[in-house]
């Protein structure tokens, strides 16, 4: 039989989250081996549940959940998004703009699939959560990765996204607040980013899945609520304020000018109706969770078990020699940075290969994310504090004896950049 290969546009997607160090570590936990796992933002492994109530009505609604659903999503649930729209300030929306899926990544796969023809071209963060890209690269799309400058912050440049504008551009991916840096975006930024949209006629897809999960007294804006004149697909989920991301229960919110968009919007209806609706139990959470206590707030609190560990991990990370990090204002990760001058490192898959392998400890590396420097990874917060002392900790030392090894301990003072 002759040998059958995989799709070529698959050629293009990356998804290290759950790449081979991911699998690397599995084998290592079947060989008995504990991983400390700073990987992936999944809250129930690490004791943040569900709100109760939300299981409850989950629980009660289960005998009317064994049908499909309207291909849009259950009556209460898109109700209850669209009264959420109106709280952030979104104008316009109707039922009728809202969609349900399983988590917003379904959702944002639709999205590119309904807008994007071969060869167009979808501008992404960079570094970029890394399931935008393969989306656009699975639409057939070419993604184009705009800078996020970390000497600015991680906030995106302006003057880059306008430079990377083509014929074939016809959109522009914003991720606020944003994983994997943990930054929030100003509204005087945001305006500027829809300005360009406006300019150039571009849809504005925005990911706002941690709009709940910020620290520090911040405030969240939702870029929708700043403008009528841009269509606008925004993206959101129970997985991460509501600690449910088993559940599969995200939607989108389509906003602006609808009337424009109308073919666009007769292929995302024809989407919907093919994939015939999302997990009708999941839906059933979304009323409660909008409406009911929001929980969140007391994770994120000065005190609360997110905040301090934020916190934890920010000082512990940044004690170490050549290691400096932006300290995340929202989310649940940080996106730390190597001293090249003090961790020569080729190829930094290879590397944090060797960080598991050694340590026990799962990281992903920068180029996971669409930033490939051999100078960053994400670090996942999530774990209680002995852990992330252990695990920071572990790194600390496999670092130090880098260190020794390439001769670059003492080249340059704790910190520096």
């Amino acid at each position: 039989m002759k040998q059958i290969k995989k799709s070529a546009k698959l050629n293009n997607v990356l998804y290290d989250v759950r790449g081979p160090i991911v699998d690397a570590a599995k084998q290592m936990e079947d060989e008995g081996q504990k991983i400390i796992k700073l990987n992936i933002g999944n809250m129930a492994p690490f004791g943040f549940d569900a709100p109760e109530e939300i299981q409850q009505d989950m629980i009660r609604n289960l005998p009317n959940s064994a049908g499909y659903s309207d291909s849009k999503g259950i009556f209460a649930a898109r109700k209850a998004v669209m009264h959420y729209s109106q709280q952030l300030g979104i104008a316009g929306v109707t039922l009728d703009d809202i969609y349900l899926g399983n988590g917003a990544s379904e959702l944002i796969v639709m999205a590119t699939n309904a807008l994007l023809n071969d060869g167009d071209e979808l501008l992404v963060p960079m570094p970029d959560y890394p399931l935008w890209t393969a989306a656009v690269s699975l639409s057939g799309g070419t993604p184009v990765h705009y800078r996020c400058a970390e000497e600015n912050g991680w906030l995106p440049d302006l003057d880059d996204i306008r430079a990377r504008i083509t014929p074939r551009t016809r959109g522009i991916v914003v991720i606020n607040p944003n994983n994997p840096t943990g930054v929030l975006y100003s509204n005087e930024l945001l305006r500027g980013i829809i300005q360009i949209a406006r300019e150039h006629e571009l849809v504005l897809l925005v990911d706002e899945v941690y709009d709940k999960v910020l620290y520090d007294g911040v405030t969240f804006t939702s870029m929708a609520s700043l403008s009528t004149d841009v269509l606008t697909l925004t993206f959101n989920s129970l997985s991460k304020a509501y600690r449910s991301c088993g559940y599969r229960a995200g939607w989108m919110i389509i906003s602006g000018p609808k009337a424009d968009a109308s073919d666009f919007i007769e292929g995302l209806n024809m989407l919907a109706n093919l994939k015939l609706g999302s997990n009708v139990p999941g839906q059933w959470a979304i009323q409660t969770a909008l409406g009911g206590y929001q929980s969140i707030n007391d994770l994120v609190k000065p005190g609360g078990r997110l905040c301090r560990q934020r916190d934890l991990a920010y000082e512990l990370i940044t004690q170490i020699p050549g290691v400096t990090c932006v300290k995340p204002q929202a989310a649940l990760y940080m996106f730390p940075r190597l001293d090249p001058e003090m961790y020569p490192i080729a190829d930094d898959r290879q590397f944090f290969m060797e960080v598991l392998r050694a340590t026990r400890v799962m990281l992903v590396q920068g180029s996971g994310f669409n930033f490939p420097d051999n100078q960053h990874f994400r670090i996942v917060f999530l774990p209680h504090e002995d852990d992330l002392r252990e695990a920071i900790s572990r790194l600390a030392g496999f670092l130090a004896q880098y260190r020794l090894r390439h001769g670059r301990e003492g080249t340059k003072e704790k910190g520096e950049a």
